[in-house]
């Protein structure tokens, strides 16, 4: 898949959004429902949606100019691309619209072409028109027989933008040691939520999980698909859960990545990551004591995370300044553990490095050394969380607050926090916090309800530390019809593709290339 940069990496990592409520009893499975007699193509006659499921692609260059760099590698790759107009409120389809970009790589073995597959990354506010591909690679024999479409969600990306002006790259961070770091925190969110409603506070009522699956199903339809396959990664699997309940029988092959109880999604979907956070670290730490050549930090996984724990309380004592020049930071103990999360999520050597050199340049600041130049890649990671990137900023909160309402009185922030921070004193203080969410107006849809069942694949490892692997358990037991695909032994966020483990990505593409979900659920090891 395309590697991502640091300040990308760092984005996804903190942003993981997952799946909605909890469920009531399944109904029986729709994955091969038939369709209506009106066809799913269009919603039916008087809904005044017609015009936007009847509309077709005008599809062309991917490359907005000279300097869209990443735009003429997709033309080089024999991408093309689209906007799709969908209402910016569904209830008043009349009213105003936006659009969602599209990009498509069609299928070349058209004799056994099986249709088209949509593509989302997580996030919320995740971008996938770049995606289509790496997907096809991924997807290895089966890719040539589908066309592969990504499409950058409602004001993310290519589409109709949205910009809060942020000037932090993320809405994630820890309330610190004590009292006065939360109220800070408070201070910040409050800040935060506020330059999202001053933006154009128009839209925000429309950021919704709920309505990006509307515009999946317009998407659908726009290409003609009576019914649509759908790989989705992290929050991408909420979104494909929220679909197969909203439009049963318009979907065909459905693949969760990394999905989760749909009980914990929401604004404070980390809560109850500690332990598979801390059990990555741990994992992380011994990795790192058998290169104390290499990175400094201690010769054993004790040593290591004392060293970890040292950092943090450094850093809550006075800021710790790293780096020199225009590229100097100084970083608190609100920020040291979200650099720590954004790198446990992926237990190969690239990443685990990454993390050994960024604890190894703040071990030596919390020791009084002299700051000196960075790597770039840590550089970058620094300049977004500290300062934002040139990306929008604030879909991700907006989906979220759009999506689930938030306790609103920061007294219930602060006693999670304490009680986290006495179980899990690194990651409670995190996990617990506030955030936008808390100042946002409630959102306008109550959050889906798992009431049908459907026939879907679900992958999992068993040490994912950001969707926990208990998450992806109970999604398989609220869909009966459904199997699910385990990773045993991987410390890893997102499989299919990505990391590199033949025996899960075997069994995604069979799945993808026959339609037929395996008899029982399967388990492949990971030899790493």
């Amino acid at each position: 898949m395309t590697a991502l940069s640091p300040a990308a990496r760092l984005a996804s990592a903190v942003g993981l959004a997952l799946t909605a409520c909890l469920a009531a009893s399944p109904a029986p499975a729709t994955a091969a429902a038939p369709a209506t007699a009106a066809g799913p193509a269009a919603p039916g006659a008087g809904s005044g949606l017609d015009r936007y499921y009847q509309q077709r692609p005008g599809w062309g260059t991917c490359a907005t100019g000279p300097a869209d760099t990443a735009g003429r590698a997709l033309d080089e790759a024999g991408v093309r691309c689209a906007d799709v107009t969908v209402p910016l409120d569904y209830a008043d389809p009349g009213g105003r619209t936006i659009t969602v970009a599209v990009s498509r790589l069609q299928a070349t073995d058209t004799r056994h072409r099986i249709g088209s597959i949509l593509l989302n990354n997580g996030g919320p506010g995740g971008p996938s028109v770049q995606s289509p591909p790496d997907v096809r690679k991924a997807m290895k024999e089966v890719g040539p027989r589908y066309d592969i479409i990504g499409f950058d969600p409602r004001f993310v990306g290519r589409s109709t933008p949205l910009d809060c002006g942020w000037t932090v790259g993320t809405s994630w961070f820890s309330a610190g040691a004590g009292r006065a770091g939360f109220d800070r925190q408070v201070a910040l969110q409050k800040d935060l939520a506020s330059k999202c409603r001053a933006t154009d506070p128009s839209v925000l009522a429309h950021i919704s999980t709920r309505n990006t699956a509307r515009d999946m199903d317009v998407i659908r339809g726009a290409l003609g698909e009576r019914r649509i396959s759908y790989l989705g990664y992290s929050y991408g699997t909420y979104l494909g859960t929220v679909y197969t309940q909203m439009f049963p029988g318009r979907y065909d092959r459905v693949v969760l990545d990394g999905a989760i109880n749909p009980a914990d999604y929401g604004p404070r979907l980390l809560k109850g990551s500690e332990r598979e956070s801390e059990r990555a670290l741990s994992d992380w730490a011994a990795w790192a004591a058998r290169r104390h050549d290499t990175y400094g930090l201690g010769r054993t996984r004790a040593e290591v995370l004392a060293t970890t724990g040292r950092v943090v309380a450094a850093a809550a004592r006075a800021p710790l300044t790293v780096g020199v020049g225009t590229d100097t930071f100084r970083i608190d103990d609100s920020q040291v553990p979200v650099l720590l999360y954004s790198a446990i999520g992926d237990d190969r050597d690239p990443t685990r490095a990454f993390l050994g050199e960024q604890m190894s340049v703040l071990d030596k600041a919390a020791r009084g050394a002299a700051p000196s130049a960075l790597s770039p890649g840590f550089a970058a990671t620094l300049r977004y969380l500290l300062h934002g990137g040139a990306e929008p900023s604030g879909v991700q909160a907006a989906v979220l607050c759009g999506d689930v309402a938030a306790p609103r009185d920061p007294e219930v922030y602060w006693r999670d926090i304490e009680r986290g921070r006495a179980a899990h004193p690194l990651f409670g203080p995190m996990s617990n916090n506030i955030g936008p969410c808390a100042f946002w107006d409630r959102p306008r849809e109550e959050p889906t309800r798992v009431s049908r069942d459907a026939a879907v694949l679900i992958v999992a490892a068993t040490g994912d530390p950001r969707t926990p692997y208990k998450g992806s358990a109970e999604l398989r037991r609220l869909l009966p019809s459904s199997r699910m695909v385990t990773l045993e032994g991987a410390n890893r966020h997102a499989l299919f593709g990505r990391y590199g483990n033949g025996c899960v990505d075997d069994r995604v593409t069979a799945y993808l290339a026959t339609g037929k979900l395996p008899a029982k659920d399967q388990t492949c090891v990971n030899a790493a």
